[in-house]
């Protein structure tokens, strides 16, 4: 899968193995909310969640935000005006995520710069003094890194805990 990324960005993929219950077990984190597809930020990811999830392998953790409106997959779908469930079928249609966002702008509707530049303004800062803030703060807490002020965003808290940021 080839993704267009700025030059100082890191595709990672992250794999943990965990042992439940004396079963040895897999764990495979999607890609950062910071990689980006033409120019997009948070569009890998929410592709990365939907095949992981076809595959079974999609933690049960994210299966609640998984395509929700008011979780980011829902804002990226209702910003490129497709529905997530069309996404997913597509997704499973296989191509690349370049070719994947050429079908949103068909199916919904093309972004230009301005657009590009607006989502990765609310991509980057999602959790960073607006109404995502309370439950960044509340993750900091659950997760005893409360005191970190180098973790001010939900992308940040999310290469975190999936073990890209230490």
């Amino acid at each position: 899968m080839k993704l267009v990324l700025p030059s100082t960005a890191i595709s990672v993929v992250v794999n943990r193995t965990l042992r439940i219950n004396g079963r040895i077990m897999s764990t495979k984190y999607p890609k950062s909310p910071k990689e980006m597809t033409n120019g997009m930020m948070y569009f890998a990811r929410m592709l990365d969640k939907i095949r992981l999830h076809a595959d079974e392998e999609l933690h049960e953790d994210y299966h609640k935000n998984l395509g929700a409106q008011n979780a980011a997959d829902g804002r990226c779908c209702n910003f490129l005006r497709v529905d997530h469930r069309d996404l997913c079928a597509r997704v499973l249609e296989g191509g690349t995520d370049e070719e994947i966002l050429e079908w949103c702008f068909e199916k919904g509707r093309r972004l230009n710069e301005g657009d590009l530049l607006v989502w990765n303004g609310f991509a980057s800062k999602l959790g960073w003094r607006d109404f995502a803030t309370p439950r960044l703060e509340e993750a900091k807490r659950r997760l005893g890194i409360a005191d970190r002020a180098d973790i001010v965003t939900m992308g940040d808290l999310f290469d975190f805990e999936e073990g890209r940021k230490s």
